[in-house]
Formats: C-alpha cells, structure tokens, sequence
C-alpha cells in the first residue's frame, strides 16, 4: 500500500474515558432516529468484507459467528459487508441476487439479535461492479487476450497483410519499455494491471444497458433484504464500484448518465426510487458514498455537497461518508492477482496507516464530512449523517456529535480491534479497550482476499479446545470474550457477550 514519503510515525490518543455516568449522559450513546429505525446509540459498524461466505456466495457459520461477535458489544447498529445484487460468480463475497441466498442471510439477523439482546440494528450494503481480471503473465497476454489491429502492424512496420501470429511473435520480440510506442494505453493496462471494465466503455452493450439493469437488480436485493429481517439497507455509492463510478467526476457518458453532477447523479437517485418502491416509506434505506475521490480529476466535496443533498432530498434515511479507494491510482499487482482499489494515494485516504503525513491518520474525512451534513441542514433536509476515519475515543467521537460534523459515528478499524469498545465504554471500563493501533495489518489481509482478524487478538489462545481457526491454521477468527467486573443485572456490563464461536 502507498504511504507518504513523510513517514511521520503517529500513535492513537484516545483520551480519558468516561465514568459510567458520563457515558449515560453523552450524545454518543443516546438515540437518534433514522427515518423509521431508531438507534439505541449513535455508535455504527460500517460494512468490512471478514472473507467468510462460500465460494458461491453463501453465509457460512463463520459468518454467522463473526457478526454475532460483533453484535455482542453492542453497538447501535452495524452493516453487513458489501453483499453482491448479481446472481454471478464473485468469490467468497456474501450475494443476495437470488432468492436461495435468503435463508442464510436470516441466520445473521437471528445471531445478531440474540448476541445484542435486541439492541444492535442490523443494516446490509448492498453492491454491484464491473468485471477486472488479473494481472496476466505478458506472454499469455499477448498470444491470448490481445486483439490484434492494423494500428498494431503499422506500428510494427509489418505488412498490412501480415497473419495475427507474425504480429503476436513481433510483439513478443520487443522490450517490455518498447510495448509502450506499439499498445495504446487500455492494452498496456491490460497487460500491467489486468483489463478493468468502465461505466464509459459504452461500445460494450453490457455498459451501455447499465441504467436499464441496474434499478430492478437493486430493488430486488432489497426486497430480499426485507424478507431476510435487516433493519435497513446501504446502498453502496461508494469506491471503486458501478454506482460510485457513475458519480465521478471522470464519468462522461454521452447517454445522460455522464458529464454533468445532475446527469451523474441520475443513476443513483433511479437505483433509489426503485428500492424505495420494492421496500416502502416504512423501511429504512441509505447509501454509502464519498467525500472526495482524492484522485486527479475526480470528484470533490463540493460534488459530494451537491450528491449529499439530493439523496437526502430523495428520501434517503442516512448518508455514511467515505473517501478515496480508487482503481486509477492503484498499484501495479503481483502476476496472477487483481487490481486493489485501496492500495495507491487513494487509497491510503480511505484507509490510513499510522505511518502518515503531517495531518496524520486521524480524521482525514471529518471536516468533508461536516460541510456535507452542513449543506444538507441548510436545505433543511433531515437525513442522519455517519462520519467516519479513524475515531478510536470517546472525547474524539464525542466531539464530532457536539460540533455538528455528524450525527452517528462510524467506527470500522476500531471494532475490528476490539468488538466490545461499545460495551467498554459505556460501562466505565473504558481502560479495559484494545485500542488499535492502525498498522493495517487487517487490510493486508483483505487485499490478499484472506480471513480478515486482527493482530491484537488473532494469536491470543490458539490452544484453545474447539477454536475456529483461519485457513492457514495460524490465526483464531474471534477475538476472545470479554467479561466485566462486577454491575448489576441491567448493566450492558453485566449482561452476557456471546461468542459464537
């Protein structure tokens, strides 16, 4: 992953922590509604893909045991990992593209109602993207995946006539560097980075039929979603995926679906009308979009401003605020590996590492995150706004509710480290967090599409008799109970956490 060449070492500082009665008191664990859903707390999980479902896309008892741990800490609510809306091989990513997913999905709202005691929400991103292949070896790339044109022969300086094989063989011949003055720059990324479709690739029907097929497809995942028993559903606008590459500012798409904010925000508000419609003004619904694409030429705040307050004004419940995590300044991947979205500058924004600049890995996203919400109340639109980027204590996320930069906190890394923070310190055992301390290592595992853990608990215990462990056999999957001293029978201290493990 790319970091800064300032490589400033900074460590978390998550303050005092709350007395019990201090926690009680706070705005960070009273309610707040979300149009027909109201949270206990204003404390949210965002969605992190654990690398836990089936090959084809079905929840598995590690799903099952990894939400319920979560649900244990209870926080106000947590989303589902991106979950795929095509009914099409994706890997070991959770989908809700047919009927038959359903089932198992039910399982997760069960286990997290029970581990939470009915407290915890439960939300799903749901998602949809475009095809990437892998990295190929150079010499398959271009004896197989490569169409071979008259611009490649004239460059060559071969005959006109010149069989596709001579051309092939030329090819093979050259210098890596020389490939540069022959393939134009979609072959060369092909090669290098491995072929990545566009939303802008309107020669291919498939992208052109995109505003067609995208609505019913996201209308029926959150049908399913309803049937399943989640509280709501997120829509993800966000990254490197189809929906947020409509919304960029690189989207120029001459079919009304492009150039313009209003012509690229067309999309997302079709793709809400038509789950609004599948699942009721009872029902809530938002989206996970971005503050800044942090990439040359794309979109800005001052886009997301204006995308923030029409999918407010559409009727969205909640906005979560993310940024960066884009293809066009990831690096190059191993051979025989895909493009990750979150490995280039971009990337780092989304996901800092605590070597930094010198704004540090701390709330990058807050004050993007605050103009956003600001021009939402100024059009005097009530959706709830989810600010997010590296909260670790309670003063830090206590002061973004009391300046008015958000009305929920999100909290990905910081659960991850340690799923019973919520429960911690709202007990008064804050001293007791597992602080993280933003090495991601997590995200490592991720990029490698490995079981996603933790280095703070994911060698604690390993002997343990009936332990679920990770694939390579070095890592457990849960982080272990916690338990806290002492409280009375009301006490979110006192009541069991469940491990599901």
């Amino acid at each position: 992953m790319w970091r800064p060449p300032q490589k400033i070492k900074w460590k978390t500082h998550p303050a005092e922590w709350p007395t019990i009665e201090q926690a009680a008191r706070s705005r960070l664990f009273s309610p707040v509604q979300l149009g027909p859903v109201r949270l206990a707390t204003r404390t949210w999980v965002p969605a992190m893909v654990p690398w836990r479902a089936t090959e084809d896309g079905f929840v598995t008892e590690d799903n099952i045991a990894w939400y319920a741990r979560f649900a244990s800490g209870r926080p106000g609510a947590i989303v589902l990992e991106a979950t795929g809306i095509r009914d099409i091989p994706s890997g070991p990513l959770l989908r809700i593209g047919h009927d038959r997913f359903v089932p198992g999905l039910k399982r997760i709202v069960e286990a997290v109602r029970e581990a939470s005691h009915g407290e915890t929400k439960l939300f799903i991103q749901i998602i949809d993207f475009l095809g990437i292949r892998r990295r190929p070896e150079p010499r398959k790339f271009i004896e197989r995946h490569l169409g071979i044109t008259d611009r490649h022969r004239a460059a060559l300086s071969l005959p006109a006539d010149a069989p596709d094989d001579a051309v092939r063989s030329a090819l093979l011949a050259l210098e890596p560097a020389q490939l540069d003055d022959v393939l134009d720059a979609r072959e060369l990324e092909g090669l290098r980075m491995g072929a990545r479709e566009r939303v802008t690739d309107m020669h291919l029907p498939h992208i052109r039929e995109l505003p067609q097929v995208l609505p019913p497809l996201f209308a029926s995942a959150a049908r399913r979603a309803r049937e399943a028993g989640f509280d709501g559903v997120e829509l993800h606008y966000a990254h490197a995926y189809t929906i947020a590459s409509f919304l960029s500012a690189l989207n120029d798409r001459s079919d009304g679906y492009g150039g313009s904010r209003d012509a690229r925000v067309r999309l997302p508000l079709e793709v809400y009308r038509d789950v609004r419609g599948a699942v009721g003004a009872d029902y809530a619904v938002g989206c996970r979009f971005l503050s800044d694409e942090c990439i040359p030429g794309g979109s800005t705040v001052d886009d997301a401003r204006f995308y923030g307050v029409e999918f407010a004004r559409a009727g969205m419940d909640f906005l979560s605020v993310s940024r960066g995590g884009k293809f066009e300044d990831a690096q190059q991947p191993e051979i025989g590996w895909s493009a990750y979205p979150y490995t280039g500058p971009s990337g780092y924004e989304c996901m800092p590492h605590h070597v930094s600049d010198e704004r540090g890995p701390f709330g990058r996203n807050f004050e993007p995150t605050a103009r956003i919400r600001a021009a939402i109340r100024d059009a005097g639109l009530p959706a709830a706004v989810v600010v997010t980027g590296g909260v670790h204590g309670f003063s830090q996320a206590e002061e973004l509710l009391a300046t008015d930069r958000g009305d929920i906190v999100g909290f990905a890394r910081t659960s991850l480290a340690d799923p019973d923070w919520f429960l911690k310190v709202r007990s008064g055992q804050g001293r007791a967090v597992e602080v993280c301390s933003y090495s991601n290592y997590c995200e490592a595992l991720d990029e490698k599409h490995k079981e996603v853990t933790c280095s703070l608990w994911d060698r604690i215990d390993l002997d343990t008799p009936g332990l679920r462990l990770s694939t390579d056999g070095k890592r457990r999957l849960l982080p272990p109970a916690w338990r806290a001293p002492g409280g009375d029978e009301e006490s979110p201290a006192k009541r069991p956490a469940s491990t599901a493990s």
